[in-house]
């Protein structure tokens, strides 16, 4: 690679055989001339120092972040010198057991990593910051600049104007300056479009990164071509051979010292709005013509404009006991911990197939995985209906694994049946690949210019539409979150209103990640 040319190509680090394919964009590679600059602001921060820089570090591992040609820098009020970020960062990028070889290569990012303090609000500390990022960047070549925006979302307005009066880079011979944002985008459709317009009469689309972690994920990743690219599920996936679908998050620890912020947002738009309602339009999208991102972004679009008003009774809430203990939340909270709540498709695909997207903290377990149940089979002879459902799960963690749950034979001279799966786990499958972190793909999708993994403003407004009645019901307290003990499943009306919505449990088989 010459100097002065920034560029991205697959690596064989991943792990990847040589008969791998990039299907991700265009090419399997592209070039840009000119240093990359990315800022982080907020960068003394919780997020930024637990995902940012981690993801950041893990890039320039990969070979993505040239030494010589990419530059990051923090930008926070707090006063520090470049030294003291780069030490407190330190401990979040590499383990006490880690080898000497990587230790050597955080020593060599951290590097890379310059600091300028300044207020989020007036124009002194931002007009500091583009002298810096200047210095670093050739008059004749096209200035590249990623705002990194880890901060709360109430100060985006503020934050995205001063960038844009004083930091934006030079937009000829192909230069940019794209920001990216963290969730939430509002608390509600009105809050939604004014945030949206706030930040559109800055920047253009194009130049806006929403940012939603989970549609980074390998497993979410892996929707499309799971749906797409196997002609096993085409005439599979409707409302004619699939009876239910379940989407579930499940944490088995509540709040954890974040009370108060998440008394404000509450389990919904926490986890169901955004999350889960990300890997539910992968599930039920039509087909795009491509995979270019404005297509697939469409094809989400359409499905969020299909889906039908919430009905109150198709909606469980819960709030764990000993959630209002926590001193930052208010005694008589009505906040929400736990939720069920299913969405009704109005097309020919879906008519009259349940989704259920459940969410909870200070439950009995943690994953997270979607689960496709399948229909009876018609003329059971072999009366084994008792026994479950077919069932296609993909657990997005912990331990992606894709399975499908199947009736065969039990082994013996008996003509007996038995529930069991086709597993693909994929610490067996893949050893030694490494998984990228949602992160990680996702500032390196910016970079490249790839939005399909982001929210495009009229998908947050669909998305929006969908919520905004029923958290307007939950906040005027028209609707009450039923108690439950930490460590169950949550409200027991929760598992009624499955069983209702044609759920069919199975009883007796459990399944477990095969060891390697």
């Amino acid at each position: 690679m010459g100097s002065g040319e920034w560029k991205v190509e697959k690596r064989s680090r991943y792990g990847l055989s040589s008969d791998s394919f990039v299907i991700r964009g265009d090419s399997e590679s592209f070039s840009e001339a000119g240093p990359l600059v990315i800022i982080v602001l907020g960068a003394s921060g919780d997020l930024a120092k637990k995902k940012t820089f981690p993801a950041l570090f893990n890039l320039y591992w990969e070979g993505f972040l040239p030494l010589n040609e990419a530059h990051i820098f923090g930008y926070a009020r707090s006063k520090m010198t470049d030294d003291d970020l780069r030490e407190r960062l330190r401990g979040f990028l590499i383990g006490k057991d880690a080898a000497p070889e990587q230790s050597e290569s955080v020593s060599k990012f951290l590097q890379l990593i310059k600091y300028v303090s300044g207020s989020y609000d007036t124009e002194e500390g931002y007009r500091l910051l583009d002298e810096e990022i200047t210095k670093y960047e050739s008059g004749e070549q096209p200035s590249r600049r990623l705002f990194y925006l880890a901060l709360p979302p109430s100060v985006y307005p503020t934050v995205s104007k001063k960038i844009k009066q004083f930091c934006m880079g030079k937009s000829t011979n192909g230069g940019w300056t794209r920001i990216v944002v963290e969730k939430p985008f509002g608390k509600d459709l009105d809050s939604s479009e004014k945030l949206s317009a706030q930040i559109g009469e800055l920047f253009d689309e194009p130049q806006v990164y929403r940012i939603d972690h989970y549609l980074g994920k390998e497993l979410v990743q892996n929707l499309l071509v799971l749906r797409f690219a196997n002609r096993l599920f085409v005439p599979l996936w409707n409302r004619d051979n699939i009876d239910n679908v379940q989407i579930v998050f499940r944490e088995d620890f509540g709040t954890e010292g974040r009370g108060g912020y998440f008394d404000e947002y509450g389990i919904i738009r926490d986890i169901i709005q955004n999350h889960l309602l990300q890997v539910f339009c992968l599930v039920a999208m039509e087909k795009p013509i491509s995979i270019k991102p404005e297509h697939i972004r469409d094809e989400k679009v359409k499905v969020l404009q299909s889906v039908l008003p919430i009905k109150d009774e198709e909606v469980v809430l819960g709030q764990y006991e000993g959630y209002t203990s926590d001193p930052t939340v208010p005694d008589n909270s009505n906040t929400p911990t736990f939720a069920t709540v299913i969405l009704r498709i109005h097309n020919e695909r879906w008519e009259g197939v349940p989704f259920i997207l459940k969410a909870g903290k200070a439950l009995n377990t943690r994953k997270v995985d979607i689960r496709i149940q399948f229909k009876d089979v018609p003329g059971d002879i072999f009366k084994c209906k008792k026994q479950g459902r077919n069932e296609l799960v993909m657990r997005l963690q912990p331990s992606e694994a894709i399975y499908m749950k199947l009736t065969v034979k039990q082994p013996g001279l008996e003509m007996s049946t038995v529930q069991t799966e086709l597993d693909l786990s994929y610490k067996q499958r893949y050893q030694g690949v490494k998984i990228p972190e949602a992160y990680e793909r996702l500032i390196l999708d910016t970079i490249k210019g790839d939005q399909q993994n982001f929210v495009r403003r009229d998908e947050l407004k669909a998305a929006w539409e969908i919520f905004t009645p029923l958290l307007h019901r939950i906040d005027d307290g028209k609707m009450k979150p039923i108690p439950y003990k930490p460590g169950t499943r949550g409200p027991a009306e929760a598992d009624e209103l499955l069983t209702k919505s044609g759920y069919v449990q199975t009883h007796g088989y459990i399944w477990i990640p095969p060891t390697l």
